[in-house]
């Protein structure tokens, strides 16, 4: 097998963020081609449409007018920011215009890197070549089960895996500097299936992984909605206690409509910090109702925050850990908010 197996993330060498708060760029941003998806998956809050519907999200695909708004904004920062993060609640590729937005991106000379998300269903040969060559530097496909019927089973999604283990294999031969990794939820294939995985994927990407179910989402409960007890962190790791999110220290979100969300995991818009159609992106990121939350945070008070309260991902995923630094962050985040409230 050429693959590593090896997580999505860097788990290694990363920085140590009580070194760098406040930060005046953000290390990622998050901007989301779209926020619909056509998978319906069980595990997944975009999956369950009518529960969506209720939340009043905008449903589509981000124009490219508005996200060249965006790329255009990173201008406003003091250096170029570490990733973007094309991807957040829905499937990238049901944007025509995926691939323009890559090459704007990589052209604007603001962004280091930029990598994306997709469940590999809409791939073709086109759409690999596009993005491949607009300057895609890492590509994670979710692979949701070995068999047409546990795709069926859990995405509700009709998938010709053969045709989709084909669209993967030619992704892989015509990648370029394109690092792929290929990741599928231990949870619902086999032992035996585990062994396949391995086996129809390893020659065919950078890094592979078995991940677990995480209770990532706030408000949404993925073993009520699959069935599935959750005993370990997503990356097979122990579940650990954590009071406060370093996220909204490093990045933060812009939606599909424009909408700036703290939280790449604000799936029901509870956590809308400004609007990119209207503000800068220096602006939200340096925002009062950002700054705020930043300051709940290292105040302890995160478990009075809905819906912070109930995130799972500070206990299942997280990366890095600041709740030993709380104390002396906290009055250097509040100068950073009082700065960034003057305006000259």
């Amino acid at each position: 097998m050429k693959a590593q197996i090896k997580p999505r993330i860097n788990l290694e060498d990363r920085t140590s963020l009580e070194k760098v708060i406040p930060l005046e760029t953000p290390f990622i941003v998050f901007v989301d081609p779209a926020s619909a998806c056509n998978f319906q998956c069980t595990f997944c809050p975009t999956g369950h449409r009518p529960m969506i519907k209720d939340t009043g999200r905008f449903q589509g695909a981000m124009k490219l007018d508005l996200f060249k708004k965006i790329i255009d904004d990173l201008e406003g920062f003091n250096k170029p920011i570490r990733v973007l993060r094309l991807y957040k609640d829905g499937e990238p590729f049901l944007n025509k215009n995926f691939h323009h937005m890559i090459r704007y991106a990589k052209q604007s000379k603001q962004v280091e890197y930029i990598d994306s998300t997709t469940n590999a269903s809409l791939l073709t040969k086109q759409k690999i070549e596009e993005v491949v060559d607009a300057g895609l530097d890492k590509i994670n496909i979710s692979i949701d089960g070995m068999t047409e019927e546990t795709y069926k089973t859990f995405t509700k999604f009709d998938v010709n895996f053969k045709k989709l283990v084909e669209n993967i294999k030619y992704f892989y031969s015509v990648r370029k500097n394109c690092e792929m990794v290929v990741k599928v939820p231990g949870d619902i294939i086999t032992e035996d299936q585990k062994k396949l995985f391995y086996d129809t994927f390893g020659d065919y990407c950078d890094r592979i992984f078995i991940e677990n179910f995480a209770p990532c989402w706030p408000e949404f409960d993925v073993e009520e909605h699959t069935g599935v007890k959750i005993t370990k962190g997503i990356y097979q790791q122990d579940v650990s206690n954590t009071d406060t999110c370093p996220y909204i220290f490093y990045s933060f979100s812009i939606n599909a409509d424009g909408l700036a969300s703290s939280c790449f995991l604000d799936w029901g818009r509870k956590l809308i910090i400004g609007d990119a159609r209207k503000e800068s992106l220096p602006d939200i990121w340096k925002s009062e109702r950002m700054n705020e939350l930043r300051i709940l945070h290292l105040e302890n008070k995160r478990k009075e925050k809905s819906p912070c309260n109930s995130c799972g991902q500070l206990s299942h995923c997280l990366p890095d850990n600041i709740d030993n630094y709380t104390k002396e962050l906290l009055p250097k985040v509040k100068e950073f908010a009082k700065r960034s409230a003057i305006k000259v």
